[in-house]
């Protein structure tokens, strides 16, 4: 696929290939979507409204994409188990966490039903808290943003809901809002 930008700064290859799972099964996974009609637009108002904002701020030196657009493929091994540590690939709930973006099933229905498109980051030098208060400082429309910790990278998506929920995780992965209570409040604020 040749080299297609998402927006000012990031391509449609650099959002597909990002992830440590594509770079391991590069040769077997297409990263790329099949349902570009409205995938391809997802991604972009992702871009558009949530990362070039931030990126403008931070600056492109210091941005770091782990995790952006998950196809079919990279779905597949995501769920599979690692041959040499038998550790599962990765963590992936493609129901909500828009990382399949506007994809379908062989049914013809949306993997995830939220519509809309988002990734993982972080910005190099920066603790993902000091982000996450920038992001809110300028009101900017995310759906769904989880903090994993300071030193973690944040996940973001942009989508029709525009909830603007946050969300963190307790130490048995389940999500959680305790201990971000100042985040959530201000995210409802910005809702109204």
């Amino acid at each position: 696929m040749k080299k297609l930008h998402l927006g000012k700064y990031l391509t449609l290859e650099e959002f597909c290939t990002c992830t440590n799972t594509y770079q391991k099964y590069a040769e077997q996974i297409n990263p790329f979507p099949e349902n570009l009609v409205e995938t391809l637009p997802a991604l972009q108002d992702l871009n558009g409204f949530i990362l070039e904002p931030i990126i403008d701020f931070f600056g492109i030196d210091k941005f770091r994409l782990t995790y952006g657009f998950c196809s079919k493929d990279l779905k597949r091994y995501l769920d599979k188990k690692d041959l040499e540590t038998g550790q599962k690939n990765g963590r992936v709930a493609p129901d909500i966490d828009q990382h399949i973006a506007h994809e379908v099933n062989k049914n013809g229905k949306y993997y995830c039903q939220r519509l809309g498109a988002s990734c993982d980051f972080s910005i190099e030098g920066e603790g993902s808290d000091r982000v996450i208060d920038w992001i809110l400082s300028q009101k900017l429309p995310f759906d769904s943003l989880y903090y994993y910790g300071a030193d973690r990278p944040i996940h973001i998506s942009y989508g029709p809901q525009h909830k603007r929920e946050i969300w963190t995780f307790n130490s048995s992965g389940q999500p959680t809002q305790k201990g971000i209570a100042h985040w959530v409040e201000l995210a409802k604020e910005l809702k109204i």
